[in-house]
């Protein structure tokens, strides 16, 4: 449903989005991560049709941005970053005049204003001008417009943003229930890594404009030099080099003064129940013994590192 081939934007001398290309497929939560100035929000809006690129092309659900624009922008709900709505407008009437635009008028216009206010936990806000409302309403505002039409394409650049941890929780569960059992995608620009883990079935990561990985959470977090590693979390500090000499222990990293070891492992090696056999023999006191699936977070910031260097 979503096709970009070979995608390039430049300003001047900087190439923002460099050759990038993939594909997403129906029913997908694709989590579009890169850290700041990676290029997230220019792919984003070349994708959406507001900027034209410089190379490459983009299709949503077989229409071609360039050329068949608006056919393509009915097909997708869009959240640009910031959510950016007319702040001298009260929510209901940004809402209705969304809908409007999106070809609804009489009673379905206004159910549909409805359902979204419903679903965004809008309608203590309704009548209140956008300009008043905090950060975290705006967004949901954004948010509530981009789902009006109930598009076969969401794409949305930091939904989260300025959201307290309840709002977040909420916008995560809406997202998953579009998403599930469906054949829509779901695009989520972010930096926020705990927003992949929780409602994204894939990830790409980008830096300086080019892709540096694509696959699930789980494979991405089978890169971390944590993948398989064992926490030991103790009463007491013990003396943890035994570990070393250990078949596929590779490190052993000390925290806690101490008290919280993580066991490092080698590439392949599974060492979870040696490491839990040696702590019995040792009789260490053990509260808690459990294994890493591994660290989204560092395998983001290594491949970025890797990609400025």
């Amino acid at each position: 449903m979503i096709k970009i081939n070979s995608l390039t934007k430049r300003f001047g001398e900087h190439i923002a989005v460099d050759n990038l290309s993939f594909d997403v497929s129906p029913g997908e939560v694709l989590g579009f991560l890169g850290p700041n100035g990676a290029g997230k929000s220019t792919t984003m809006k070349m994708l959406t049709g507001f900027l034209t690129p410089d190379g490459g092309s983009a299709s949503i659900c077989g229409f071609d941005i360039q050329t068949q624009t608006l056919k393509a922008q009915q097909q997708m709900g869009y959240l640009p970053e910031g959510a950016p709505c007319y702040g001298d407008m009260r929510v209901k009437g940004f809402l209705e005049f969304i809908a409007e635009v999106r070809g609804f008028s009489g009673a379905e216009k206004h159910r549909r204003v409805a359902s979204a206010a419903e679903q965004l936990a809008l309608n203590e806000v309704m009548g209140q001008g956008i300009e008043t409302l905090s950060k975290g309403f705006k967004r949901r505002v954004g948010l509530a417009q981009a789902i009006l039409h109930d598009p076969r394409v969401l794409i949305l650049d930091e939904p989260t943003d300025g959201l307290d941890p309840n709002q977040k929780h909420q916008v995560r569960q809406l997202i998953q229930q579009l998403a599930s059992g469906s054949n829509k995608i779901v695009v989520i620009s972010t930096h926020i890594l705990e927003e992949v883990s929780a409602v994204c079935s894939r990830a790409v990561v980008i830096a300086r404009g080019k892709l540096l990985a694509d696959g699930t959470p789980d494979e991405l977090e089978a890169r971390s030099r944590y993948h398989q590693a064992v926490t030991v979390a103790l009463e007491n500090a013990v003396d943890s080099q035994g570990l070393l000499a250990l078949p596929g222990v590779l490190e052993v990293e000390q925290q806690r003064d101490g008290k919280l070891l993580t066991v490092l492992a080698k590439p392949g090696s599974v060492i979870f129940p040696s490491i839990g056999e040696y702590a019995q023999a040792q009789n260490w006191p053990v509260r808690e013994l459990s294994v890493e699936r591994g660290r989204l977070d560092e395998v983001f910031r290594r491949m970025t590192a890797e990609e400025a260097a």
